[in-house]
């Protein structure tokens, strides 16, 4: 389905061809809910989440048998320009780490019962500093798009993804700029850590990365101010798409890869919840453009996908829930309406 992918013109003609949400299975989904033994509503999102799940798998009951995460990881060249507290070989490291098992989004994985798998992509290859160029030239972004979209399995029943990158909140901050307006600085943060004379200096570079490439085509954002991690996120997201697969974003920078497909088309993010927000300010931001609430806030800002594979504790609830629950009728308890 991938490999003849070649051009940012075929993306966008998978784009304009994704399957909408399954209407049986939603059906059979506004069912069975009411006839739950409890008020109607009273679970809350983990209604919708269910609701959501069914939708998007395309089938009812819903299922989180195979839950599976996918790390994209790359190096940028405006990581050399200071707006990273952390050396760039800090990403080959923590690749490392995370084959050794000893990451955070390991942890998360083994106790959420997540399969991993870290793909790294030219780690030796440092995107082009986009203050003077694009990140990626066409060839090159459609290879790491592609290699995202091969890397979703078949038979998932969700796909978190995440990424590892020193300096990538800087093209995050960037695509977002050049994709909902506004200053540098309202979308730029801390990241790993920088303050003071570091953080003006990666508002700057921010900023004269969106001037340099303002008024582009999405897509085109995204490879001229992204970088590969970003755009294999983007690619996975929409194979997830086309393979029914529902998607658990991350936090600011797997937001920002994937925010260029919702602005090329409408509702292409439809199969996506966030399962977080992060500290990093600009994500607030960009959830409130893409018009999505994350599940939960608990001050992290980390990647690698943990708030999303967090995040599938609350799916499995969701569909234990509503798959397991008694009705009415088996549990002989009266619905209101047998009052």
């Amino acid at each position: 389905m991938n490999s003849s992918i070649s051009s940012v013109a075929q993306i966008r003609s998978l784009l304009a061809g994704m399957p909408g949400p399954d209407a049986a299975a939603s059906a059979a989904w506004a069912a069975r809910e009411p006839q739950l033994t409890k008020p109607a509503g009273s679970l809350g999102r983990l209604e919708e989440v269910s609701a959501w799940l069914s939708a998007w798998q395309g089938r009812h009951p819903p299922a989180m048998i195979r839950p599976v995460a996918r790390v994209f990881a790359g190096n940028h060249g405006v990581a050399a320009l200071g707006v990273s507290a952390f050396p760039a070989e800090v990403t080959v490291q923590m690749v490392a780490n995370f084959q050794r098992g000893g990451a955070a989004i390991n942890q998360l994985c083994r106790t959420f019962g997540i399969e991993l798998d870290v793909l790294a992509l030219d780690l030796d290859r440092p995107t082009a500093d986009f203050t003077q160029g694009p990140a990626l030239d066409e060839a090159e972004f459609v290879a790491a798009f592609r290699t995202g979209m091969d890397a979703v399995p078949d038979g998932a029943d969700v796909l978190v993804i995440g990424e590892m990158g020193i300096g990538n909140t800087t093209p995050a901050a960037a695509v977002s700029a050049a994709l909902f307006g506004g200053e540098a600085a309202d979308w730029t943060g801390r990241g790993t850590g920088v303050e003071g004379g570091a953080l003006a200096r990666k508002i700057e570079v921010v900023g004269q990365g969106v001037a340099r490439h303002k008024g582009l085509a999405p897509l085109d954002i995204l490879r001229c101010l992204g970088g590969r991690e970003l755009a294999a996120m983007a690619g996975a997201v929409l194979a997830a798409r086309l393979k029914r697969v529902p998607v658990l974003l991350d936090g600011y920078v797997t937001t920002a890869a994937v925010a260029a497909l919702e602005s090329e088309v409408k509702g292409a993010l439809d199969h996506c919840m966030v399962g977080h927000v992060s500290v990093e300010p600009g994500h607030r931001r960009l959830l409130a453009a893409l018009g999505k609430t994350a599940l939960f806030d608990l001050g992290m800002r980390l990647g690698e996908g943990s708030g999303a594979a967090l995040a599938v504790g609350v799916l499995k609830a969701a569909v234990a829930c509503h798959t397991g629950m008694a009705t009415f009728a088996e549990a002989g308890v009266s619905d209101k309406d047998d009052a």
